[in-house]
């Protein structure tokens, strides 16, 4: 199948208007953990200030994408989360995102997501394959969305992601309800097929955002379904990539759901 150029620039307006709207993003997702520590002091808040109005911030400001999906662990399809991704469009080809585990100011950066096309991947060495994952069932699914943004967007984007693949790595496993980032990174994986993704998961975060990712699947019906390039999604053959960890730490399965305020839990979307 051919692959379709990225063209995500034409689309950046949109996107940033509605990462710099706080509405734009739909309901807040909340970090599941509170970081240790001591409260912020009036000096580091009078240095915040300060620099804020006189720092220039341009690989910020040129996160101008919200994406939100699901990973799991390579190796373990039990352990899933919610990851939210904030990107930016290096060009026609490469978009890196930085994933938090909420919406919101005080959300915990979870690690990054590096996208390329499909002409990029099939360049890539043979070993380097395994470590990347395809989007097509993601979008296909309606599990991945772009919070916000008109549909007629949303749809344009995720028809140029349909033949895309990630390379993943979270560092601070806050799904896993740790309050520091404690352990080694470890490599994330994107689901391929139905049945795969916890169903509650994702009825959670649709009844916070206010979306229902099955008329998303409807609406994403004539984008069509890419052929996943050989030596991606390693692990469907049983090529699984992973770091161990030092401290013998096991990522087991977790159904919390990230809270829609500090200490309350999102409802069930059953």
């Amino acid at each position: 199948m051919r692959s379709r150029p990225l063209q995500l620039l034409r689309l950046s307006p949109w996107l940033g208007l509605c990462t710099a709207l706080t509405a734009c993003a739909g309901g807040n997702t909340q970090s599941p953990v509170s970081e240790p520590g001591t409260g912020t002091s009036t000096s580091t808040k009078v240095l915040e200030s300060g620099a804020a109005m006189l720092q220039q911030k341009p690989p910020i400001e040129a996160l101008n994408a919200y994406l939100d999906g699901f990973h799991f662990y390579n190796g373990n399809m039990q352990a899933q989360m919610e990851a939210h991704h904030y990107c930016s469009v290096l060009n026609e080809e490469v978009i890196q995102c930085v994933i938090y585990d909420g919406n919101v100011a005080d959300a915990k950066i979870m690690g990054v997501e590096y996208i390329i096309s499909e002409r990029l991947f099939k360049g890539l060495p043979e070993g380097e394959k395994a470590l990347w994952h395809s989007h097509g069932h993601e979008v296909k699914s309606g599990q991945l969305v772009a919070p916000g943004i008109p549909e007629v967007a949303e749809h344009a984007l995720m028809n140029k992601l349909a033949t895309t693949y990630g390379k993943t790595w979270h560092t601070w496993h806050t799904d896993q309800d740790k309050a520091l980032p404690l352990g080694v990174p470890q490599l994330m994986m994107g689901f391929t097929a139905d049945g795969q993704a916890d169903p509650q998961m994702v009825d959670q975060r649709d009844k916070r955002m206010g979306i229902d990712f099955r008329k998303k699947r409807k609406q994403r019906a004539d984008i069509p379904m890419p052929a996943v390039a050989p030596g991606a999604d390693a692990w469907q053959q049983g090529k699984v990539i992973q770091i161990e960890d030092p401290t013998g730490a096991k990522h087991h399965q977790n159904h919390t759901a990230p809270p829609t305020s500090r200490g309350q839990n999102a409802s069930s979307g059953e």
